[in-house]
């Protein structure tokens, strides 16, 4: 399982899934676990993570990201600056 990272995602594709519209999260500078029951989208407005994916390697990203999680995966958040970003499950 992959975590795909799109450094920096091209504002064409933040008009194209309509990202502005989507949810946001936020989450102050701390690390947890975590397992995704379905495949997140994401674009970080904000901050700076590194996930860690079970029996994976760290993947690390910030704002500007566009970042997709695969639905059953786990991993490891280590949020190192307070995030908020967008975000939506589901294809």
């Amino acid at each position: 399982m992959s975590i795909l990272v799109t450094s920096p995602c091209p504002e064409s594709t933040v008009e194209e899934l309509g990202i502005k519209n989507w949810p946001i999260w936020t989450c102050e500078a701390t690390s947890f676990d975590w397992s995704y029951d379905n495949k997140e989208t994401c674009l970080l407005l904000e901050g700076e993570v590194t996930v860690t994916p079970e029996g994976g390697q760290p993947v690390k990203f910030g704002a500007g990201d566009l970042v997709i999680f695969p639905e059953g995966m786990n991993c490891r958040w280590d949020v190192h600056q307070a995030v908020r970003k967008h975000y939506r499950f589901g294809d």
